[in-house]
């Protein structure tokens, strides 16, 4: 844990989205540690003063960009469309790369960082209907045009609107571990982490809920994710039928229940993983995966890494503590 608050710069180029120069603050401002702040936010702008935003209006954003050489984080916001790079935030971020610092964009802010060089030979997204225009422009980036986010090295980009949450999520997970990440996306509302293709990882992001019938059955699959829950199980938790529950939880969640209840396991033994120093064979009792040799080939598939390996790369814990289990190197 830092002793002083992690420094984050979030660039405002013009117009900026109002949407992407939220987030964050929204989400960076709940992360409390040590009985402090987790970070420090500051806005700023090639010109400071007002700056126009995407939705017709002026912010007023105090801060130029010297904030950038004070921070340890530096996040480029998107205007929703993609734009000529403004040649005095380039030339910061490219600064911030030299000196080493990580640096994330939001939606189209990823053309800020492809004209400075930094995306070249790198993974990369961009709000979707733009990853065209970024291809024909910097044909040099890999682009991926299916993720929420990736992250490649010291950079992160994120696809459109919603996606910089989960893109923040990360950081702040990356930053102080899944259950600091989890309760500020519990604190504001949101979805809890999702992964969304950072290049040591391979998984499958779920699509965002588009309903609530099925809520209560899915808090109650997460509340006993260490009992061997059945489609029946969930069916009867619902108090429908299974073929019911399946069509309603597929509208809802856009994937089938199992899917989404492997998919909740899975998180879960990452946040065992990195909070505890449980055995490998509690670990896999504790979020319903059964044994450690189950909970190995879950995870490898989900993250790319072994348990022992994911534990030793992520744990919060002292190194003496969190130990890696031999059983399931």
């Amino acid at each position: 844990m830092p002793l002083s608050p992690h420094r984050v710069a979030v660039i405002a180029p013009s117009p900026v989205s109002m949407f992407n120069l939220a987030i964050p603050e929204m989400l960076f401002g709940k992360v409390e540690t040590d009985g402090g702040p987790g970070y420090e936010v500051l806005v700023c702008a090639a010109e400071p003063g007002p700056v126009p935003t995407s939705g017709g209006l002026d912010l007023h954003v105090r801060h130029g960009l010297e904030a950038v050489r004070e921070a340890d984080t530096v996040i480029v916001a998107g205007t929703g469309e993609p734009y000529d790079p403004e040649p005095r935030i380039v030339a910061a971020v490219r600064e911030a790369a030299a000196a080493g610092k990580r640096i994330a964009a939001l939606c189209t802010g990823a053309f800020q960082l492809a004209e400075a060089g930094l995306l070249h030979g790198r993974r990369a997204t961009t709000y979707w209907a733009h990853a065209e225009e970024m291809r024909r422009r910097y044909p040099q980036v890999d682009l991926r045009g299916d993720v929420l986010y990736v992250q490649d090295g010291p950079y992160v980009t994120s696809s459109g609107y919603a996606a910089g949450i989960d893109l923040c999520l990360h950081l702040v997970r990356t930053d102080y571990g899944a259950a600091v990440a989890n309760e500020v996306a519990r604190r504001a509302l949101v979805a809890p982490v999702r992964p969304g293709g950072q290049t040591q990882f391979a998984h499958t992001p779920l699509p965002p809920e588009r309903g609530a019938v099925c809520a209560d059955t899915r808090g109650w699959a997460m509340r006993n994710l260490d009992k061997p829950l059945t489609l029946t199980d969930l069916a009867r938790h619902a108090g429908v039928s299974v073929r019911t529950l399946t069509r309603r939880f597929h509208a809802e969640s856009g994937v089938s229940p199992l899917q989404w209840l492997l998919h909740q396991r899975v998180e879960r033994a990452r946040e065992l993983l990195e909070t505890t120093a449980l055995p490998m064979d509690q670990v896999a009792r504790a979020c319903g995966l059964g044994t450690a040799d189950s909970l190995r080939a879950h995870v490898v598939r989900g993250t790319g890494l072994t348990p022992s390996a994911y534990r030793s790369q992520f744990s919060r814990l002292p190194a003496a503590v969190a130990r890696p289990d031999s059983r399931a190197a």
